[in-house]
C-alpha cells in the first residue's frame, strides 16, 4: 500500500472525491443536492437527498479504497525510483542488477501500461512488456505449470462432485437405503450431501488457518491429499454410515482447496491474464464434472469377482483420487506464491518467486514492488478500521454488496443445477432409461456443461454480469419446466417422445446455466466488496454455496418423491423466476468497474435501485419487442476524481456515464 507520509495527500484525496450521483426516474440522484435543485435536468425529474453532506466515516472508507486502487498514484519516477531502491535495501533483496530492476519496476509499478515513458528499460525488456499486452498468453514455461495445476485442482473438484452421480445407482440398493421410503430417500439425501455439510461448518473456514501455515502450495498439496485419500476410503465402505463419514472426509479436501487456488492463481499470474485465468476455474471445473460422468460408463460393465461385491461402483467412487494424486505429484514443481511470501516478510523469497514466474527482473521487480505497497497499505488501514464483521452489515455500501453475493451464491445452488449433476443418473433411470442409458446421457450433460463454460470467458466481460443472469434465469425456469412436464408424457404409447424430451429440457438448462450463472457467482463476488473486506465476504459467500448445495443434495430424494419428479423441478423452476426479479431489483451491474466505479455502484440506496429495476421491464419491452427507438435510462452518471491535487504527481479523470441496460 502506501509509503508512509502519504497521510496528508490522502486526505487532501478524499477532500475532492466528488459525491456520486445516481439518477431516481429520468434525472439523477446527488447526494449533496438539496430537492428542488433541478438545474439543467428534466423538469420531471424528482430529486433526492442525503441528509447533510458525506459522514467522516463514510469519507475515510471511500479513502481508504481508493488508496488501495492504486497506492502508488501521484508519485513522480524519481520518488518511485528511490522507492524501488530503499525496497532493496531494506529488505536485502539482491545485487546491482535487482536495485536497478527495482529502480525501473517501481515506476512500471504505477502504470504497467505506460511501459514507453519509463528511462532506462533495455530493447530486450521493452519487447517482454510490450508482448505482456499485445501477446498475454505468450509466458514462460513455468508460469504454464501453474496454469496446469490450477486447472488440474478444478477437475479434481469437478471429478470428486459428480463420480457419485453413478455409484449411487449401485451402493443405494447395496446399503439399503435405495427405496422411495422415507427413511432410504433422506438417508440417500444424507450420504450424498456429506461433502458439502463438511465445507459449509468446517471445511471452508479452515481456508485461513491451513494458508497462514502451509501457504499455497502446501493448503493445494494436503487438500487434495485429503480427497485422493477420502476418495480411495470411499471404494473400500460397506454401510451407508461409513460411506457418510468418507465422503463427510471429503469435503475437507473440497472446501479449502476452491478458495486457496483461485487465489494462487491470482498471486501469480501477470494482470493481463488473470481474469482469464481464474474464470478458468469453472471451465475446468466442469471438465472435472464431465470426467466423473466418464469414469461411471467406463466402469458400468466391470463385473463383481468372488468375494467382492459391488467393484464397479467402487472404482466409480475410487476413480475420482487421480486427478488429486496427479496434483500432488507435481505441486512442489510450481513456486510458492510471491505475495505470501511477503505476507510472511520473507521478500528474497518472494522476489525469487517471482523471478521464476516472469521473464525477466524488471517485470519480477514490478509485481513484487506493487505487492509489496499493497500489503503496507492494507496493515496501515487495518489499524484505522472497525469490526469487520460489524461493517459488512452496518455500512450501506457493503451491506448491498452482500446482499448481492448471496442472491448469486445462493442461486447458484437453488437454480437447480445441482439436482442435474448429482442425480441425473437416477432421473433418467426414474425416465425408464436403462442403467447404461442413463449413464451416456448423464455424460452428455457433463459435455454440455463443459463446452459451453468455454464461451462464458468471453461473454461473462462482454454482456455482463446482471444481463447475463436476467437473461439466463428465465430460460433456465422455462427449460426446468419443460423437463418437469415431459414425465407427465404417456410411457406406453409415447416412449421416445418422452424420452426426447426429458433429454433435451436438461440439455438445454445446461446450455443457458454455463454462460451465466455457472461463472457469474464466484466472479461477482470477488469484485463486489471492497478489497480490506473481501476476504471476509468471499468466506461468507463460499459458506453460503456449499451450505446450499448441502440442502438441495439431501432434499432432492425426498422431494422427487414427495412432489413427484415433475412437482420436483417444477419447484426449481419457480425458484428461477424469483431469483430473476432477485436480480433485477438488488443486483447491480460490476463489468468492467475500478474500486471507486464500485463504490457508486453501491452507494445507490436500494429502494432506488429496485425501482429502476422496475422500469427496465417496459425499456425492454418497448425496445426489443416492440423494436421501438428508446433512449436507456442512465443510472451513474459522470463522477470526478482528483487525487493529489491537479499539479505536477497529480491524476483527473472523469467517468463517462455508465449505461446500465
Amino acid at each position: 500500500m502506501d509509503p508512509k507520509g502519504r497521510s496528508e495527500s490522502d486526505a487532501a484525496m478524499a477532500e475532492q472525491v466528488e459525491t456520486t450521483r445516481i439518477s431516481t426516474t429520468s434525472g439523477s440522484y446527488d447526494g449533496n443536492t438539496q430537492v428542488g435543485d433541478h438545474e439543467g435536468r428534466n423538469p420531471s425529474t424528482v430529486s433526492h437527498s442525503r441528509q447533510g453532506s458525506m459522514s467522516a466515516a463514510e469519507r475515510a472508507r471511500r479513502n481508504a479504497n481508493a488508496k488501495l486502487a492504486n497506492p502508488l498514484a501521484g508519485f513522480s519516477h524519481a520518488e518511485l525510483a528511490a522507492q524501488g531502491a530503499a525496497f532493496v535495501k531494506k529488505y536485502q533483496v539482491g545485487d546491482e542488477d535487482d536495485l536497478r530492476a527495482f529502480e525501473l519496476g517501481a515506476c512500471l509499478a504505477q502504470d504497467p501500461t505506460k511501459y514507453e515513458q519509463v528511462k532506462g528499460l533495455r530493447a530486450d525488456e521493452m519487447e517482454v512488456l510490450r508482448n505482456e499486452f499485445r501477446s498475454r498468453w505468450s509466458q514462460p514455461r513455468l508460469l504454464y505449470l501453474v496454469i496446469v495445476l490450477c486447472s488440474t485442482c478444478a477437475a479434481v473438484q469437478g471429478m470428486d462432485e459428480t463420480v457419485v452421480n453413478g455409484g449411487q445407482l449401485f451402493y443405494a440398493p447395496q446399503f439399503g437405503i435405495g427405496g422411495k421410503d422415507q427413511r432410504s430417500t433422506w438417508l440417500l439425501g444424507l450420504v450424498n450431501s456429506a461433502p458439502y455439510l463438511c465445507c459449509a461448518l468446517v471445511g471452508c473456514w479452515l481456508t485461513v488457518p491451513f494458508n497462514n501455515l502451509f501457504g499455497r502450495r502446501g493448503t493445494i498439496f494436503i487438500t487434495c491429499l485429503f480427497s485422493a485419500l477420502a476418495c480411495f476410503w470411499q471404494a473400500f465402505t460397506n454401510t451407508w454410515w461409513h460411506m457418510f463419514i468418507a465422503r463427510f472426509a471429503l469435503g475437507l479436501g473440497i472446501g479449502p482447496k476452491s478458495a486457496t487456488v483461485p487465489i494462487y492463481a491470482a498471486e501469480t499470474t501477470p494482470p493481463a491474464i488473470r481474469g482469464a485465468l481464474v474464470m478458468q476455474w469453472q471451465m475446468w471445473t466442469a471438465f472435472g464434472i464431465m470426467l466423473g460422468y466418464v469414469a461411471d460408463l467406463i466402469f458400468y460393465q466391470v463385473p463383481d469377482p468372488a468375494g467382492i461385491t459391488g467393484l464397479r461402483w467402487r472404482l466409480m467412487m475410487g476413480s475420482a483420487m487421480m486427478p488429486a494424486v496427479i496434483v500432488v505429484c507435481f505441486v512442489f514443481l510450481c513456486p510458492e506464491s510471491p505475495r505470501w511470501y511477503m505476507s510472511k516478510g520473507r521478500h528474497y523469497k518472494a522476489y525469487q518467486s517471482m523471478v521464476r514466474l516472469r521473464y525477466n527482473k524488471v517485470q519480477a521487480a514490478r509485481d513484487i514492488f506493487y505487492m509489496h505497497t499493497l500489503l503496507e497499505a492494507e496493515t496501515q488501514l487495518a489499524f484505522s478500521r472497525g469490526n469487520p464483521v460489524k461493517e459488512l452489515i452496518t455500512v450501506p455500501r457493503n451491506r448491498r454488496a452482500l446482499i448481492g453475493s448471496e442472491i448469486v451464491m445462493f442461486m447458484q445452488q437453488f437454480c437447480g443445477v445441482n439436482v442435474i449433476a448429482y442425480y441425473s443418473s437416477q432421473i433418467f433411470v426414474d425416465a425408464n432409461f436403462s442403467e447404461v442409458s442413463a449413464l451416456a446421457a448423464s455424460l452428455g450433460f457433463g459435455v454440455i456443461n463443459f463446452v459451453f463454460a468455454i464461451p462464458a470467458i468471453y461473454t461473462i466481460d462482454t454482456f455482463g454480469r446482471r444481463n447475463l443472469l436476467l437473461t439466463t434465469f428465465p430460460l433456465m425456469s422455462l427449460f426446468l419446466f419443460f423437463t418437469g412436464f415431459s414425465f407427465l408424457i404417456p410411457q406406453e404409447t409415447m416412449h421416445t417422445a418422452r424420452i426426447a424430451c426429458i433429454a433435451l429440457g436438461i440439455y438445454l438448462f445446461g446450455v443457458v446455466y454455463s454462460p451465466g450463472e455457472g461463472p457469474v457467482p464466484f466472479t461477482y463476488s470477488a469484485e463486489a466488496y471492497p478489497l480490506y473486506i473481501r476476504p471476509l465476504g468471499m468466506s461468507l459467500a463460499t459458506a453460503t454455496t456449499w451450505f446450499f448445495n448441502f440442502v438441495l443434495s439431501i432434499t432432492w430424494p425426498s422431494l422427487e418423491t414427495a412432489f413427484t419428479t415433475t412437482g420436483a423441478f417444477c419447484w426449481y423452476a419457480a425458484w428461477n423466476i424469483i431469483g430473476f426479479f432477485a436480480v433485477l431489483l438488488f443486483l447491480p451491474e460490476t463489468k468492467g468497474k475500478t474500486l471507486e466505479e464500485l463504490d457508486q455502484v453501491f452507494g445507490v440506496p436500494t429502494h432506488l435501485h429496485a425501482a429502476y429495476g422496475l422500469r427496465q421491464v417496459p425499456y425492454f419491452f418497448r425496445r426489443y419487442l416492440l423494436r421501438q427507438h428508446v433512449e436507456p435510462e442512465r443510472l451513474y452518471e459522470k463522477e470526478t476524481v482528483s487525487d493529489g491535487g491537479e499539479g505536477e504527481g497529480g491524476r483527473n479523470y472523469e467517468r463517462d456515464a455508465e449505461k446500465n441496460i
